[in-house]
């Protein structure tokens, strides 16, 4: 596989109609907002939904959700010590070497696609292995102010024998009426070079990124709630790139149409992408 020699620079919209598309749990799971009332998503959300793709596309994990795991290893520290070359260099301990760190490093990045795409840290043996990943992925904010709905449930049955609450127990569900939100991202070649990210990798990644809701439907986001309407894919001339990535991300630009004030679809919204000079970005249209 050939390492990728050329920066990348990505944008993908993600419609969310009627979802919650990332709990607070210090908000009572309710959508994230920031202090404008702009709807949020952590970069670990969306990176998660990254790596529960790649596994559908058949690729090796390392960190893996509890209901995704697919090779049976019960936590990290397992699933590292499962690899017989990276148990034998933790066995060491103290007496490891910087060689040996380095063979530890080279070994799980050519094992694990999210260890060579988004880094990771190995602490939990007898020593620490720090791995820098190429692929960097910004917090998702929503082009417009959002409004948050909550909507009050009951149960129908109980869940134990005695349980003396009945079957009318309170609850709430929260999710979003409407947003567009934006994901920014790049790759960077320096640490392509190092963990060995491929040009087959960053095709994975735009794959993931296309098909980021694909099997990630639940009953806080239905099929069909969550949508990538458009990934715009950024592939620069050399390795530093023509551009900034702030700029490459600032050249998408997405505003309400005059006369929408609750929009409700992507159609109430205006997409351009600004003209850069030698770079034409892939404009894919996601699931």
């Amino acid at each position: 596989m050939a390492i990728l020699n050329h920066k990348i620079d990505f944008v993908v919209l993600v419609s969310v109609d009627m979802a919650n598309a990332n709990g607070d749990p210090l908000n009572g799971n309710r959508p994230r907002t920031n202090y404008d009332g702009y709807g949020e998503m952590s970069d670990v959300c969306i990176k998660r939904k990254i790596r529960n793709r790649m596994q559908d596309l058949g690729q090796r994990v390392f960190v893996q959700s509890d209901d995704r795991c697919d090779d049976g290893c019960t936590s990290l520290k397992n699933r590292a010590d499962s690899v017989p070359e990276l148990k034998e260099i933790n066995s060491k301990g103290k007496k490891a070497t910087f060689i040996d760190k380095d063979d530890y490093s080279k070994i799980a990045c050519d094992r694990w696609i999210d260890v060579r795409s988004f880094g990771q840290v190995f602490a939990f043996g007898n020593i620490s292995v720090g791995v820098r990943g190429p692929v960097s992925i910004h917090p998702a904010q929503s082009v417009s102010p959002i409004d948050v709905y909550s909507m009050q449930i009951t149960k129908s049955v109980n869940g134990e024998d005695g349980d003396k609450k009945g079957s009318d127990t309170m609850g709430s569900k929260h999710f979003v009426r409407y947003g567009l939100y934006t994901i920014k991202g790049s790759i960077n070649v320096q640490l392509a070079e190092k963990t060995g990210f491929s040009d087959e990798d960053a095709e994975t990644l735009k794959e993931c990124l296309r098909t980021l809701f694909v099997n990630d439907s639940s009953s806080a986001r239905p099929d069909g709630s969550m949508e990538v309407v458009k990934v715009y894919w950024f592939e620069h001339n050399c390795k530093i790139g023509q551009y900034s990535s702030a700029q490459v991300h600032r050249s998408v630009k997405v505003t309400l149409k005059d006369g929408v004030s609750a929009p409700s679809s992507p159609d109430d919204y205006d997409i351009t992408v600004e003209s850069l000079e030698d770079l034409i970005p892939e404009e894919i249209t996601g699931v």
